[in-house]
């Protein structure tokens, strides 16, 4: 049993986390978790990938016929994780008052964007490779810190420019460099520019999301990762359901996505229907991973973790999925995750200060 210490002015102080697990047998439980965290995410993360990659550019059927209702895609995502965070909030609450937690309806005006955002990413997948989308995805620093200067003021260090400056620099050569003739054969519309335009503006949507998420969490502080993830998808399966079925029953020639005709096609490929299954519950369970990681390790261990899951995705579509990149591909790639690496590691650093500090 490890007991408090008393500090310089004889008040007491709470034993670090580090004095109750320094042991051996503590240090291994620690090590263990960690890395089930690690295999938990890249598992449900990367094979994630892998399925929507397939659903994006793969034929089915005996026509061959591509699923084109990838915005299908976010509607089943909502409608899963609506029904697993409802299910973990039923197993983990212990029946406990919803008192202090945020009212459902706070969710409603910033699921329009976590609605539009997502959509607009997994639609670019019909004009830019699945390498090229989660390197565009990636560069999230950039909008966030450009509207941060212009906005708001706010004033940068020089190594941050760096790592910007290196994300930037290998998104765009990555962008401009040819793509293999192999992968564009494999796209729907094969449209660079729109799809770089979509994950960029999916950024800016997501940065609008989190931030607003970050406020409702700060006026409710009781509110758990998980009430925000049943708020979120019951307003994004609102509104899919609204876009995907209702609005094609009043307008003939509605130009969106289509829920019944994208119900149809998995009815006719029931293959498809298994891997939008297997993708949504790929989703749902790296949250898990995910809620663990933060809530065990912190959120900047989340950041190092997803980041390199990102990179293991760029090489298991490369390798698996036959999205053969070239030398210079592969340079750019290399840019973006040593301007991210950089990033963590100013992180990491400065969290070491305040830990010193206190």
């Amino acid at each position: 049993m490890v007991s408090a210490r008393r500090g310089r002015g004889g008040g007491v102080v709470r034993p670090r986390p580090s004095d109750v697990s320094s042991g051996s047998g503590g240090m291994a439980a620690r090590v263990a978790v960690l890395v089930f965290c690690v295999a938990g995410i890249w598992s449900a993360y990367i094979t994630q990938g892998v399925l929507q990659e397939t659903l994006s550019t793969k034929r089915f059927g005996p026509e061959a016929r591509r699923f084109e209702h990838l915005a299908f895609l976010n509607f089943a995502q909502n409608v899963v994780c609506f029904v697993w965070s409802f299910i973990m909030i039923k197993l983990w609450s212990g029946g406990s008052s919803s008192t202090g937690h945020a009212p459902l309806w706070k969710y409603w005006g910033v699921s329009v964007t976590n609605t539009i955002g997502p959509t607009m990413g997994i639609e670019a997948l019909k004009y830019i490779s699945y390498p090229a989308q989660v390197l565009a995805k990636s560069s999230k620093m950039i909008p966030v810190m450009l509207m941060g200067t212009i906005l708001y003021g706010v004033k940068y260090t020089f190594p941050e420019y760096i790592c910007t400056f290196l994300v930037a620099g290998g998104v765009s050569s990555f962008a401009l460099l040819k793509t293999s003739s192999k992968t564009i054969k494999k796209l729907a519309n094969p449209n660079a520019p729109l799809g770089y335009t979509l994950c960029f503006l999916n950024l800016a949507f997501d940065g609008y999301t989190n931030s607003t998420q970050d406020l409702i969490k700060s006026r409710y502080p009781k509110t758990n990762p998980w009430d925000i993830m049943l708020g979120m998808n019951l307003w994004g399966t609102i509104y899919n359901a609204v876009i995907m079925f209702v609005a094609p029953l009043l307008f003939s020639n509605w130009p969106y996505a289509n829920g019944f005709e994208a119900v149809r096609f998995c009815q006719e490929n029931p293959e498809v229907a298994w891997d939008i299954f297997l993708f949504c519950l790929c989703g749902a369970v790296g949250q898990n991973f995910i809620f663990l990681t933060i809530s065990r390790f912190g959120s900047l261990t989340n950041t190092t973790i997803t980041t390199t899951r990102k990179f293991m995705s760029i090489v298991v579509s490369s390798v698996i999925s036959g999205n053969p990149l070239s030398k210079e591909q592969w340079g750019s790639v290399l840019l973006v995750f040593s301007g991210l690496s950089l990033q963590i590691y100013l992180k990491w650093k400065r969290k070491k200060g305040r830990d010193h500090k206190e």
